[in-house]
């Protein structure tokens, strides 16, 4: 049986928001296994839909960057230590560097734009800049990740949120650009950064996800209504799942700027499009956050938690 540590207990409370005795109990029903874990303190009710983003911990900054035409975007992750670095304008413009770069740039994963020839001094790879200015700005970086979009039949909208914290592509195929088409779009990648979303519609949800969820919301369902019978537990259960989607789905979400609170996002667009006489379609959206999935160490708050645990 695998050893529970703080350090496993700290993750799997950051990632559900469940009590570090429960978090605890869960690790060592399941062996260690995390996501296993997760799906434990749910049937237990213990634990809302964890969204598995990972914890944001490491420092840094999200740009985009797009062509004049708006038709191809991409956005780019560079981290540092600390945010003091992140802040600094040498730090800020090699990153908006590094995203012209990777707009122009054809390599398909983060390995190939490393090993690509640096746009500003052909002497040098992408990686030879990066270590280039980590020791002038003498703190460890990374090139993290990139993703591009590119929409032949309408643009592509970018938005950057709380100065380089959080950055939003949105796809928007569209027969008609003017600037309530274009405010439409912005609106939607304000959304997609506020909200968080997980997908863009219920279209890109799998058959494999709503499975895995039937299963935990039925074992939740059970344990909250033992005597209910299998009609009321499947009602429970698909109630259950559709209002996920509405949270998780960018398009089904209720639109922050409605006035009545009920719009969805879909609802939006749609009004937007009879507004101006279009064709809209919001086709997909890309969201980065600043050391999603990355952990920082925290030495002290895993001291905190072994000794309030006796581990």
């Amino acid at each position: 049986m695998a050893a529970v540590t703080a350090a496993m207990v700290k993750e799997l409370r950051e990632m559900t928001g469940a009590g570090m005795m429960d978090c605890k109990k869960a690790l060592a029903a399941t062996d260690g296994d995390m996501d296993k874990a997760v799906d434990f303190l749910r049937e237990k009710g213990l634990a809302g839909a964890a969204k598995k983003a990972g914890r944001i911990a490491a420092e840094g900054i999200v740009v985009t960057a797009l062509t004049d035409d708006s038709k191809k975007a991409v956005v780019v992750e560079v981290n540092a230590e600390t945010d003091f670095v992140a802040k600094n304008e040498k730090f800020q413009n090699f990153a908006a560097d590094v995203a012209a770069q990777a707009l122009a740039s054809d390599a398909a994963d983060i390995d190939a734009f490393m090993a690509e020839t640096w746009a500003k001094d052909t002497t040098m790879t992408v990686k030879d800049a990066l270590s280039t200015q980590i020791s002038i700005i003498g703190e460890n970086m990374n090139i993290r990740r990139f993703e591009r979009v590119s929409e032949a039949n309408g643009f592509v909208a970018s938005y950057i949120h709380a100065g380089g914290k959080i950055g939003v592509l949105v796809d928007v195929e569209t027969d008609v650009i003017n600037d309530a088409v274009k405010e439409m779009a912005k609106n939607v990648a304000m959304q997609a950064a506020a909200l968080k979303p997980q997908f863009t519609s219920r279209d890109e949800v799998s058959a494999d996800y709503i499975e895995r969820e039937k299963e935990i919301l039925t074992a939740a369902a059970k344990n909250e209504k033992p005597d209910a019978n299998d009609k009321i537990i499947s009602g429970m259960v698909m109630g259950r799942i559709n209002k996920e989607l509405k949270e998780i789905c960018l398009l089904d979400q209720v639109y922050v700027k409605a006035e009545d609170g009920k719009q969805t996002v879909a609802q939006y667009v749609a009004q937007t499009a009879k507004e101006n006489g279009a064709k809209i379609t919001v086709k997909k959206f890309v969201r980065f956050e600043t050391g999603e999935g990355l952990e920082k160490k925290n030495e002290d708050f895993a001291a905190e938690v072994a000794k309030q645990m006796g581990m």
